[in-house]
């Protein structure tokens, strides 16, 4: 379960990411409770989000490309870097009392480019950590479980923190958590990079990757859905704070046992993937896990007491990581090797590229018609959207299987393929 764990080069960066999730993560909660109490505004919480994410969608396929001609090792410090220093800026504001809306929408604009790049290269990164390549597939695993505890664990001390003491100093801590990941950087022994000898130029090696994923059905169908469960689903996590305090009637540390009950769903999930030995089945199971999701953001759109809204917290959790990660193992098992970075590229762009966009949408809906009836709203999109998949899923399947016959994973399953998935992490999915 922990092989990867025996790279040395790995080892740093779990231990490092970890620590510094769990700071990103406080840091989100901290940001959406400082908005939502300085403005009353569902609609500036959703520019927020706006802000932060929009870049990875007009950046990220050239962050791609990026993350394959230059040295990852040195681009994740800096981009790191440049995260504790927008961290840093954001925590001096907010506990000088001098923070103000556009301070956050500019510092989350900034933040949002340092992802763009941060996220493509830290996927592409995690292949030369592993000194068996066998254990690649276990260690994206990892990847997956570490995030997903990370966001079980930050919004709930957040809520606590928040409660205490305010918003300031979740933030500081946020930044402070940046020396872990970039210790264990600088502590890798890593081979000396290798520029390629022959290189496309930028535009060229974007424009066969787009003819690619989009021309081949099941590669476009699987990009889709993640784009639409990022547009319809992913909102619900900007509209959070309205239903801990007004709804619910509770404090911070309310919106951090909901996103808590949410993560350890997402936990839940990626172990379930995980153990799972074949990609056989996972068509129907992202049918699933998608009526899952939209089926409990409805019912938890209606909910009035906090341990309902608990519960369908977890199983909203649980259905939405499945689908983005079943999407993500079936793209990994299905692309050619030599577009990985750029298909990949593309996964990462309509899960953080799309979701700033329906966070826009969904806070201006709210203004209108309140985040009950907007968050319904947004799960019955989320269950519809998957119908043409399932009803095409024969089709797509007859596709995708001499692929599977010339990987020499049918009948019977390679172990080295065994859940070749949650690469985003994605910031949000990763």
């Amino acid at each position: 379960m922990f092989r990867a764990l025996q790279s040395r080069n790995y080892r740093l960066f779990f231990v490092g990411q970890g620590i510094s999730l769990i700071g990103t993560w406080m840091q989100q909660i901290a940001l959406s409770w400082l908005v939502y109490r300085l403005t009353d505004s569902v609609f500036l919480l959703g520019a927020v989000t706006f802000s932060s994410q929009i870049p990875s969608f007009l950046l990220g396929p050239f962050a791609g490309v990026a993350a394959d001609k230059f040295d990852r090792h040195k681009v994740l410090v800096v981009t790191q870097s440049l995260s504790m220093l927008q961290a840093s800026t954001l925590a001096v504001l907010v506990l000088t009392d001098t923070i103000e809306i556009w301070h956050i929408l500019a510092l989350s604009a900034v933040l949002g480019v340092i992802n763009a790049f941060d996220i493509s290269t830290r996927q592409a990164f995690v292949f030369e950590l592993v000194e068996k390549r066998e254990d690649i597939s276990n260690a994206i695993a990892l990847n997956s479980s570490m995030f997903n505890m990370a966001r079980l664990v930050g919004p709930t001390i957040a809520g606590l923190i928040i409660a205490v003491v305010g918003e300031g100093i979740c933030i500081l801590i946020n930044a402070v958590s940046y020396i872990a990941v970039l210790a264990s950087l600088l502590m890798m022994q890593l081979k000396p990079f290798e520029r390629a000898t022959q290189q496309r130029k930028a535009w060229q090696s974007l424009k066969d990757g787009f003819q690619y994923a989009f021309g081949f059905p099941p590669i476009r169908a699987l990009i889709t859905i993640v784009a639409l469960l990022s547009l319809f689903g992913m909102p619900f996590s900007v509209l959070l704070p309205v239903f801990a305090r007004d709804i619910l009637h509770g404090g911070a540390n309310t919106l951090g046992y909901l996103m808590g009950a949410s993560g350890f769903g997402a936990l839940a999930g990626a172990m379930f993937l995980a153990q799972r030995k074949s990609v056989v089945g996972l068509g129907k199971i992202i049918v699933g896990m998608m009526i899952l999701f939209g089926s409990s953001l409805i019912a938890f759109s209606f909910s009035t007491m906090l341990v309902l809204s608990l519960l369908l917290m977890l199983f909203s959790g649980f259905g939405m990581i499945v689908s983005m990660a079943s999407c993500n193992t079936l793209l990994q098992t299905i692309v050619d090797d030599d577009k990985r970075g750029r298909v990949m590229s593309l996964y990462a762009t309509a899960f953080m590229g799309m979701a700033p966009i329906g966070s826009m949408l969904a806070g201006a809906v709210a203004e209108h018609i309140g985040v009950g009836y907007t968050l319904a709203g947004c799960g019955l999109l989320c269950a519809v959207s998957i119908v043409p998949f399932a009803v095409s899923l024969p089709r797509l399947r007859q596709m995708v299987w001499p692929i599977y016959e010339r990987l020499g994973i049918v009948p019977e399953i390679a172990t080295g393929l065994q859940s070749a998935s949650n690469l985003t992490a994605p910031p949000e999915e990763r």
